[in-house]
């Protein structure tokens, strides 16, 4: 290596500890197929002292979702080998059940069903294994949006890929991912981790903050093609390596991977096969996240450049970020910084999306920023001279007396509706979901309205209702049984001569559901 790269790895990797603190934490850094740097510090379970090492075995959490499709493509061919069973797995939809293939490239239209178990009453906590797993999938009636046309994040597409797979090679989805990728690749520690109460080795996951303190996450739930793979730093560097070695052969696992992806109307796709394409610092990257509660990872392979990074973290410090410094340090470069003596736009404030009927709320918490909240998670975008935002593939352009909202990754560009007024304190009441077969009650508490879900999983805990505009409110998810919630709720409510009649609730992951009023 030369002098300057090795400066600057050893500067990263000193500096990776206390710029995301937390008990622990792994990197790798590959180029053209060789280790870079390996590196990993503190402790896999604090309490018992076990230090973090290569070896550690860690939650990949959502960076399964590549190896299930894996698993599909060389178990079946196509995807299409696994249509009858998916659709078997929704009763109700029958014949309108999204193709497994867009179940793999998440265009299937389906709800989240991490966020419809929120709909349900389950409390944070709450023991979610296979048989709530199955009610909630077979429950679905209806879709938030035509197969193709748009995409959305759903952990329930890769449930039923591999709960499919299962079915129709009549083998585990343990073994198959064994015999099909972990043997071939040299992934010799990974394994499938369903059961997310415990690792085999003791490695812990850990909420809180250096000021707050940590303390092991409680985690009780069961995922399999979603998110459930165990793999230590070493069995993903095997990983790394395979993809770079294999990039030239067009038949090649990550090649077929990797392949272009469109929606059905031609425009590409930024997300396929449990894969996600993008720009990082100037550079086509591919890759994904992973995160549950108390565990934080990504990795991305940049194809031209051949620098593959991983990063760990079993804390709740952000390891997309840790990993993006990864990357600016092989490449030598400083990660952009926004521009602070730009002033906030005129456009701040409260907005509707008419298509999905959800609220973006746009205020300026950040100089040279903005913070937009509308999807999964709130987003910060960078303001532009031109009085346009972007960031993250969202861009936000005034124009013509309205507000363009432009989302590539969920192909979706639309004029957003401002709202402007108050909301009226009126809302007191029961209210139930047919599709669901679920409840939302709001309740007034010493003049202040509080809203809480229930259904088959529980009873949710009440949390404050904020009124954002005219007959429109959010109800907070501040939490949910995965990782990171959903997003908070939208409440349209609707209103006959007066009368309040029902409440449209939604968020991205789960969109227009209608609640009629019974008290």
């Amino acid at each position: 290596m030369i002098q300057g790269l090795t400066q600057r790895l050893d500067s990263l990797l000193a500096d990776l500890p206390r710029a995301y603190p937390g008990p622990g934490g792994a990197i790798a850094i590959l180029r053209e197929g060789e280790v870079l740097a390996c590196h990993a510090w503190g402790y896999a379970n604090a309490e018992q002292r076990i230090p973090f090492t290569p070896r550690t075995l860690f939650r990949m959490c959502s960076i399964t979702k590549q190896f299930t499709c894996g698993v599909v493509l060389e178990a079946f061919g196509e995807p299409e080998a696994l249509d009858a069973a998916v659709r078997a797995r929704l009763p109700l939809l029958g014949d309108a059940a999204p193709p497994a293939r867009l179940l793999c490239h998440n265009q299937s239209g389906l709800r989240d069903y991490w966020a419809v178990a929120m709909l349900h009453g389950s409390p944070v906590e709450a023991p979610f294994g296979d048989h709530e797993s199955a009610r909630v999938i077979a429950g679905t009636h209806t879709l938030h949006f035509a197969p193709g046309t748009r995409a959305s994040y759903v952990n329930q597409n890769f449930r039923l890929l591999s709960d499919a797979a299962e079915e129709v090679s009549g083998r585990s989805f343990a073994e198959l991912l064994r015999t099909l990728i972990f043997d071939r690749v040299g992934m010799d520690t990974a394994f499938l981790a369903a059961d997310t109460r415990a690792m085999p080795d003791g490695t812990e996951g850990y909420e809180g903050t250096v000021a707050s303190g940590f303390r092991a996450a409680e985690n009780r739930i069961v995922w399999t093609g979603d998110a459930g793979i165990g793999a230590s730093l070493d069995d993903m560097i095997a990983w790394e390596k395979h993809i770079d070695a294999t990039r030239d052969d067009a038949a090649s696992l990550h090649a077929r991977l990797a392949a272009p992806v469109t929606f059905a109307c031609g425009t590409p796709a930024r997300y396929g096969f449990g894969l996600a394409r993008r720009n990082e610092l100037g550079h086509a990257v591919i890759g994904h996240g992973g995160a549950l509660r108390g565990w934080r990872s990504h990795r991305f392979y940049a194809p031209t450049e051949r620098i593959s990074v991983v990063a760990m973290l079993n804390h709740l410090s952000d390891a997309t970020a840790a990993a993006t410094d990864a990357f600016a340090a092989v490449l030598g470069i400083a990660k952009p910084k926004p521009d602070t003596t730009l002033a906030p736009p005129p456009w701040l404030g409260t907005y509707v999306e008419p298509e999905t009927g959800l609220s973006a709320r746009i205020d300026a918490p950040w100089p040279g920023q903005l913070r937009l909240r509308y999807g999964q998670a709130a987003e910060r975008l960078d303001l532009a001279a031109d009085g346009s935002a972007a960031g993250g593939g969202t861009r936000l352009r005034p124009g013509n007396g309205t507000l363009l909202m432009e989302r590539a990754a969920d192909n979706q560009v639309t004029h957003l509706a401002r709202c402007i007024g108050e909301a009226t304190p009126d809302i007191a009441g029961r209210y139930r979901c047919a599709e669901l077969a679920a409840e939302l009650m709001i309740a007034d508490a010493g003049g202040a309205l509080y809203g809480a879900f229930q259904g088959f999983l529980g009873a949710g805990r009440m949390e404050l209702l904020e009124p954002i505009g005219p007959d429109l409110w959010t109800l907070p998810c501040p939490r949910a049984l995965d990782h990171t919630p959903p997003g908070d709720w939208t409440l349209a409510i609707q209103r006959e001569g007066g009368r309040i009649t029902g409440i449209t609730v939604g968020c991205w992951l789960a969109r227009g559901l209608p609640y009629a009023r019974i008290g």
